[in-house]
């Protein structure tokens, strides 16, 4: 399976704002359509990938990553933590009843950490809000 890619890398947005690419490791692919459109939603380009091998291979051309923490939370914050830049702007989503995976995905380094509930509620703010904070 590849990865879906949607947008233009560099295209205007209104007000002289440049899109940015935002990667989606979220293997979930069902929920993985509705984070790819909080992306676009966002005015974003998006990418979803299903699992850590495309990660690795989109995540140098990105400017932010999105991941989902719902599932094997301990076991894909550290892979993510591995092969993420210092510094690079990422957000996890994690199950609402699952209290310890927001305290790891803290731990291992991510801006923003919400329940997944919040991520489809306000999906595009929350974007929007991490690229801001990438700038």
């Amino acid at each position: 399976m590849g990865e879906a890619r949607v947008g233009a890398r560099g295209v205007p947005k209104a007000q002289g704002a440049v899109i940015a690419r935002v990667v989606a490791y979220v293997p979930d692919l069902l929920f993985g359509s509705s984070v790819l459109g909080a992306i676009q939603a966002a005015g974003h380009e998006a990418v979803l990938v299903p699992d850590l091998e495309r990660l690795r291979e989109a995540l140098p051309s990105a400017d932010a990553l999105v991941v989902d923490l719902t599932a094997d939370a301990a076991v894909r914050a550290r892979q993510v933590s591995e092969c993420r830049p210092p510094g690079f702007p990422a957000l996890a989503f994690y199950s609402h009843v699952e209290a310890d995976v927001r305290a790891l995905a803290e731990r291992t380094g991510f801006d923003l950490v919400v329940p997944r509930s919040r991520m489809a509620r306000e999906g595009p703010q929350l974007v929007e809000r991490l690229i801001a904070a990438g700038r």
